[in-house]
């Protein structure tokens, strides 16, 4: 071999190796890759394992909003592909019983309709023409009907009768009149008039046969009594339900006489029915109320005629988000959040737990919210969302014998396996309250080096009856991105640690909270990696609460953003959305009952003490916590002239970030403040 044909192969070899590296080589997470991001939700397996369909979820950049349709896989992985060639949006998909058709809801040019899905034709038909939206579609247990849920229009009060207007005059429009307790949504506005009824309609199409009626809601999980005579549901049937609005009950109706039958009576919520495949046991979720700010929700299993209730969760004090029969009826799969994390396992009749993963997650793209879902075939086959710290949700299987698992989709590896991302490392510390162990998390940016120090964003999670987890967040990431160190914890009050640390908050929020918080700050600070002369704190809902409590209880923060928060108690819980729902566990009394104690835990009370630049952040359609509760805040603090500034957000809810632009748009004024003052 000559030496010019060594040199040249040198060469070129290098070349070869130089394009390799630069092809591969990562770039920065950027906002409009928000638009890309994908995941997989609701994953529902077919009955005999060999099969699953889910919902895969996206972004329209062009309408900047979510999109949804259903795609379809081999619970090998194999044979990916779209189900339908709708382009609208697809969801609750549901095998039949035998595995032969798909239900599932979608789009249609007059609303949302049933539609059905023929695997062995691959055709699919339009099955309704309905009022509104239907819900909870399930399969009667011969395949040959559909039950489903549906609200019936009713007609709004009427106060006074109006003369006719002439003709071709334009009056204004006619007053909007309620005489309701809840008339309004978050992210849904006014709520027209009526109840939710439950239907059945015949899986070959046809007309609907509603069989609830009156004025109450029947609704939640729907189960069918294995012999198709009798549909399980909750609600509350009874005459003071209006003003009852935590209690619920489990109910069956008939499916021939239309009689209605009631199974518990505790006070409390009880919901999720469900009735085992052998017909002999039904379980439900719920608790007793105890009327406090925060419980578990236990697992209750009874004897099909309603007798003999044992709750089965006892032993576990973790709240049941789900639960599903196993084919044997011998126990249920379940699902609970435990120290930050989403778990799935198996519980027999006996309360005995096997643990079989604790990977589910992934669908909270936003901030890093727990979430997850999953179905299970009849042999035991288990389809879920994957949760990692690197990806959103991705599809994947295991079982209760095996636990191993399987990630069948790689939905994001087109986009983040090019994208450098912050590392997630969890934290623990103890509370200089009481002593008790709090974790958290603590992202750090890409080439983080150790030598160096880096600003810290403290990131205060909503709720404040929540919890965040180690799951991917755009929002996060964003930060790091940016260079800066994100520190993220569950102080008291969170979930997924018990009903007594959850219940820490019971008339006492926000109080020891803001200890667990800059606690935790302190424990990050002490690991040696953060200019102390660049911290800085935000948070949404509860978390903007949290940040407004702690500027005013603090100057260490060189610039906050506060977003969404609750700054007057007796304002907020007489003006908002779900102003009910906490009337009576969050503070002792009603705000005229109890002046003094809720204007002790607004945040507005301690404005006075503020001295941090402060950016106020809202959604101008937000009910839960209503634009005025941002402003008070913002006027408050241009009248004592401390550096401030109101984003208002049109369109938006209390989900700001329920659109993509809106996502970015609340992560890049957040930064772009933060950059004023460093």
């Amino acid at each position: 071999m000559s030496n010019l044909f060594q040199i040249t192969v040198f060469f070129l070899t290098s070349f070869l190796v130089f394009f390799n590296a630069s092809a591969q080589e990562k770039t920065n997470f950027t906002s409009l890759d928000v638009f890309q991001l994908e995941f997989a939700a609701d994953p529902q397996i077919a009955p005999d394992g060999s099969t699953i369909i889910y919902r895969r979820k996206g972004f329209d950049i062009m309408k900047d909003r979510s999109k949804g349709s259903l795609w379809m896989l081999s619970s090998d992985g194999e044979n990916h592909h779209k189900l339908t060639h709708k382009e609208t949006d697809e969801r609750q998909a549901k095998w039949s019983p035998t595995g032969d058709r798909i239900a599932f809801i979608s789009n249609s040019e007059n609303g949302s309709e049933i539609y059905l899905y023929w695997l062995d034709s691959k055709v699919t038909a339009k099955l309704t023409q309905l009022e509104n939206s239907p819900s909870s579609i399930t399969w009667s247990p011969d395949g040959k009907h559909l039950a489903f849920s549906m609200k019936v229009n009713a007609k709004a009060p009427v106060i006074a009768k109006m003369p006719s207007k002439p003709p071709g005059a334009k009056w204004a429009a006619a007053p909007r009149i309620t005489d309701r307790l809840k008339h309004e949504a978050d992210g849904q506005g006014y709520i027209k008039p009526g109840f939710s009824q439950i239907f059945v309609i015949s899986s070959e199409g046809g007309s609907p046969r509603q069989l609830t009626k009156g004025d109450h809601n029947h609704r939640g999980t729907l189960s069918w009594a294995p012999n198709g005579t009798e549909i399980f549901f909750s609600g509350n049937l009874t005459e003071n339900w209006e003003y009852d609005f935590r209690n619920s009950e489990v109910y069956s109706v008939n499916t021939q006489t239309l009689k209605i039958k009631s199974y518990t009576s505790q006070n409390g919520p009880d919901y999720q029915p469900k009735v085992s495949p052998n017909g002999n046991f039904i379980s439900y979720l719920g608790y007793k109320d105890k009327v406090q700010t925060y419980q578990v929700n236990q697992l209750t299993i009874m004897d099909r005629d309603g007798e003999n209730k044992r709750v089965i969760t006892n032993d576990l004090d973790r709240s049941i988000k789900n639960a599903v029969w196993s084919k044997d009826s011998k126990g249920l799969y379940i699902l609970f959040e435990d120290k930050g994390k989403t778990n799935l396992a198996f519980m027999d009749l006996n309360g005995k737990i096997s643990k079989i993963t604790d990977k589910i997650g992934g669908t909270s793209l936003g901030r890093p919210y727990a979430s997850g879902s999953f179905s299970v075939s009849n042999k035991g086959k288990i389809a879920f969302t994957y949760a990692a710290v690197n990806r959103p949700a991705d599809l994947a299987i295991t079982s209760l014998r095996s636990k191993e698992i399987k990630v069948l989709t790689h939905l994001n590896a087109d986009l983040l396996d090019y994208r450098s991302l912050g590392e997630v490392e969890e934290i623990w510390y103890t509370s200089s309250i009481d002593g008790r162990d709090i974790q958290g998390w603590i992202v750090y940016p890409f080439n983080y080096d150790k030598n160096k120090k880096y600003p810290i964003i403290i990131e205060n999670h909503g709720g404040p009856i929540l919890n965040y987890t180690a799951n991917f967040s755009a929002e996060i990431q964003l930060y790091a991105a940016a260079g800066y160190m994100v520190f993220y914890p569950n102080p008291r009050g969170s979930t997924s640690y018990g009903e007594e640390f959850g219940n820490l908050l019971y008339n006492n929020y926000p109080g020891e909270d803001y200890h667990d918080v800059m606690d935790g700050l302190d424990a990050v600070i002490k690991k040696g990696n953060v200019d102390e002369q660049r911290l800085y704190v935000t948070g949404g809902s509860a978390g903007g609460i949290m940040t407004a409590w702690i500027i005013g209880k603090t100057d260490r923060f060189k610039a906050a953003v506060v977003a969404k928060p609750v700054m007057n108690w007796i304002s907020k819980t007489l003006t908002a959305d779900n102003y009910y729902g906490y009337a009576n566990s969050r503070y002792p009394g009603q705000p005229w009952e109890n002046f003094e104690n809720y204007w002790k835990f607004s945040p507005i009370s301690l404005v006075a003490n503020v001295e941090t630049p402060t950016m106020v952040m809202v959604g101008m359609n937000d009910l839960r916590t209503p634009p005025s509760e941002a402003k008070q805040l913002y006027h408050a603090l241009k009248l004592r002239k401390i550096p401030t500034v109101l984003v208002e957000i049109p369109g938006a809810s209390h989900g700001i970030a329920s659109r993509p632009s809106n996502l970015i748009t609340k992560v890049a004024h957040t930064i772009a403040w933060f950059e004023t003052y460093k």
